[in-house]
């Protein structure tokens, strides 16, 4: 059972993911807040496993929220669920530690499955996302590179994980085992100074490391 904790300003908005969730056998929604404040409280409390977290609200604001929360209680993911589709704020949520970003406008399924993989730690944006998160690639590829000092290896699981794929599919991929792309994927946050899969694919897109795959096969 994935315990689910929805912040968000707008009762209705609530209300209607209360109604949304509750159709799915293995989702328990177990509070709701208001604002970014009283969504840290009940998480102390609460102990949920996922946090619907919308961005502009009264108080304290998502994004601070996401931060705070990643600081305090690293094991609860977020998945950021706004109606505002700006490049920048789409970043910094990601690497505030969000784990998914998706719009109000999302279909129900993208939204069951983000959750999904959010319980599980893995991060899934949509084609059009992460299309929009390379698009923010530095202009200093080369010199990132160089300066990062990521190995060729680390870069192959790096661009495999931002499309999507899991450690395992990953492995398989690689012919390599699971427990080696995990170690991989610890040298990689070490490198970028981050922890989380969401956050690495935002700051190596900054940094020109990821290849151009939605460029290339026309979802940018």
């Amino acid at each position: 059972m994935i315990k689910i904790l929805i912040a968000d300003d707008h009762l209705i908005i609530r209300q209607g993911l209360r109604l949304i969730l509750e159709t799915e056998s293995d989702f328990e929604l177990i509070g709701e807040a208001s604002d970014g404040a009283e969504a840290l409280s009940l998480c102390k409390k609460l102990k949920p496993d996922v946090v619907l977290m919308d961005l502009r609200m009264p108080n304290m604001d998502g994004l601070t929220a996401i931060e705070k929360l990643h600081v305090e209680q690293p094991n609860i993911a977020v998945v950021i669920l706004t109606t505002f589709n700006e490049d920048e704020l789409m970043l910094r949520g990601l690497q505030a530690g969000a784990h998914g970003y998706l719009l109000k406008d999302t279909d129900r399924n993208t939204l069951f499955n983000t959750i999904r993989a959010a319980a599980r730690g893995e991060t899934l944006l949509k084609p059009e996302i992460m299309a929009r998160v390379l698009s923010q690639k530095s202009v200093a590829k080369i010199e990132s590179i160089e300066l990062i000092n990521l190995t060729d290896r680390e870069l192959e699981v790096l661009n495999a994980v931002a499309q999507g794929e899991r450690s395992k599919e990953v492995a398989i991929q690689l012919g390599i085992s699971e427990r080696t792309v995990k170690a991989h994927l610890a040298s990689i946050y070490n490198k970028l100074g981050v922890d989380s899969r969401a956050a690495a694919i935002a700051v190596a897109s900054q940094k020109g490391l990821l290849k151009d795959h939605y460029t290339e096969t026309g979802l940018a």
